[in-house]
């Protein structure tokens, strides 16, 4: 289970430890409103993440990252199928950088 240790760094990230695995990571404070879990299979992590926001609620969103490739899936509830969306670790990667840029054509190398 993770507990909050105290301040980390500026005053809006909080220092989150571990306790059986020993792992810390920082967590930016306005993230302790949110709800998800991280679970870890064999074979990945799982991440789901949960609409606790105001209505109309958007279905869990389930991230699982594997090896070689992420998956992200989401319920459309009109139809009630599964939408699935696979990205490559460099397209991870790619969507990582872009959401810290300006508007503009990127080329990574």
């Amino acid at each position: 289970m993770a507990t909050a240790s105290g301040i980390a760094g500026p005053a809006s990230m909080i220092q989150i430890k571990r306790a059986k695995a020993g792992v810390e990571a920082s967590l930016d404070a306005s993230y302790l409103d949110a709800m998800f879990t991280i679970e870890h299979d064999f074979d990945a992590t799982v991440i789901t993440l949960i609409d606790e926001g105001e209505s109309p609620l958007a279905e869990d969103v389930i991230v699982e990252a594997f090896d070689d490739c992420v998956v992200i899936e989401q319920l459309d509830a009109e139809t009630d199928t599964a939408l699935r969306i696979t990205l490559s670790l460099r397209q991870v990667k790619d969507l990582a950088a872009a959401l810290d840029l300006p508007e503009g054509i990127y080329r990574r190398k």
